[in-house]
């Protein structure tokens, strides 16, 4: 298995949930982690966890739906550490979660430029780098709601199997170029989404009990193990953490 050890890894979405179990995990595989998010109090939090912890974790602030914004990101890890191994394409939005006819438009894109636009925002961002070193590793967090519609969740079903795509043909174009890419699909997961899916009524997810969810962490070690050689086979696929199998392989069990 690959080690991670001082891979550079950007994660996206990194102040919560997934995102910020991802960027710990990672980061105790001693990657070099750079975290981004839009909460800067929250980046804070975790920075200091990870200097309680003596991990290698450089918070950023970042709006991922502004391209500029991003690929200045991506160019100032470039230009620091020489390299940039791994994005873990995380930032997800539900909200506001309503039926279509009611749904406010721009509340909806705004959803929707998070799940989608920003995906591949950060695909673009490091693919002529990865190019130009001929490797990399790109991992866009997914949803069953990619390929399973939901009541009240047009806006992010619709942008889920956009991003899913986007994993398609990323691993079309560029497998050959030596570009990994994969997606994970982590299930109802104990986060802040959650809280609000449960609080709209709307739809059997938000009647699941609050035990039913994945912790973080689980999550965060598949896609860990996503970014090692032992996951090769499944590149250009969208892997689900309810596949028992997945998580046996991952440790994650």
């Amino acid at each position: 298995m690959t080690t991670l050890k001082n891979k550079v890894v950007l994660v996206t979405g990194a102040s919560k949930g997934i995102g910020r179990a991802t960027a710990l995990k990672l980061a105790a595989e001693d990657a070099e982690v750079i975290a981004i998010a839009r909460s800067t109090i929250d980046l804070d939090k975790l920075s200091n966890e990870a200097s309680q912890r003596n991990l290698s974790i450089t918070p950023m602030h970042c709006d991922v739906t502004n391209f500029d914004a991003l690929n200045g990101i991506v160019q100032r890890i470039v230009q620091t550490y020489k390299r940039l191994d791994i994005l873990i394409n995380n930032a997800g939005s539900i909200e506001p979660i309503s039926h279509l006819a009611e749904s406010d438009p721009n509340l909806w894109i705004r959803s929707a430029d998070v799940n989608y636009k920003a995906v591949y925002f950060g695909i673009r961002s490091v693919l002529p780098h990865m190019l130009k070193v001929g490797r990399g590793i790109i991992i866009n967090v997914s949803s069953g709601a990619a390929s399973s519609p939901r009541e009240g969740w047009s806006h992010y079903c619709s942008s889920k199997a956009a991003a899913l795509m986007l994993t398609k043909m990323t691993h079309l174009e560029y497998a050959s170029h030596g570009i990994r890419a994969v997606g994970l699909s982590p299930g109802t997961v104990a986060t802040d989404m959650q809280v609000a899916i449960r609080a709209s009524g709307i739809n059997p997810i938000s009647q699941l009990s609050p035990n039913s969810h994945s912790p973080v962490e689980r999550p965060a070690a598949i896609i860990a193990w996503l970014c090692t050689d032992d996951a090769k086979e499944f590149d250009g696929s969208d892997v689900s953490l309810n596949d028992e199998k997945i998580r046996q392989r991952a440790g994650a069990s």
